[in-house]
């Protein structure tokens, strides 16, 4: 089973007219739009998907775009890294849970058992979409 990309989301804020503001407001209360991508190892998006609600979950993004005729494909026997946000199922590979897993929480530290080694290996692998999205969005400020 091999790793095909590294999926996140991340919320652009925005204005949108009075009547709609409940749907697009997320969890920290700002207005905006939740945007859910793909990327390969090489920071290049593969998919991406904006435009719902800033209140709608990941999984649920996720659900829609599985859903979709031209929606994300999982290729046989690949997996997208995913965070805690999303379901360990097939296709998709999310870190264990109550484990360390962020990598400023290594800084200085050594895995002590397989679950730690197995985060510190995936949080590393999925910081790609991280910095995809960082890149994107310090692109985007610009503008």
């Amino acid at each position: 089973m091999g790793v095909v990309g590294a999926l996140g989301g991340t919320h652009i804020k925005m204005t949108v007219p009075i009547e709609v503001c409940p749907r697009y407001r997320d969890r920290k209360g700002d207005l905006s739009t939740n945007v859910l991508a793909d990327c390969d190892s090489n920071l290049r998006f593969t998919y991406v998907l904006p435009g719902w609600e800033g209140s709608a979950s990941d999984p649920r993004v996720l659900r829609d775009v599985l859903r979709r005729p031209n929606g994300l494909k999982i290729p046989r026997n690949k997996n997208f890294l995913v965070d805690l946000g999303f379901s360990n199922c097939e296709g998709f590979l999310a870190p264990y849970n109550g484990t360390r897993y962020h990598l400023n929480l290594w800084r200085g530290n050594t895995p002590t058992n397989y679950m730690e080694l197995f985060n510190l290996r995936h949080s590393s692998a999925r910081n790609t979409i991280e910095r995809a999205l960082g890149l994107l969005m310090k692109h985007a400020d610009k503008d």
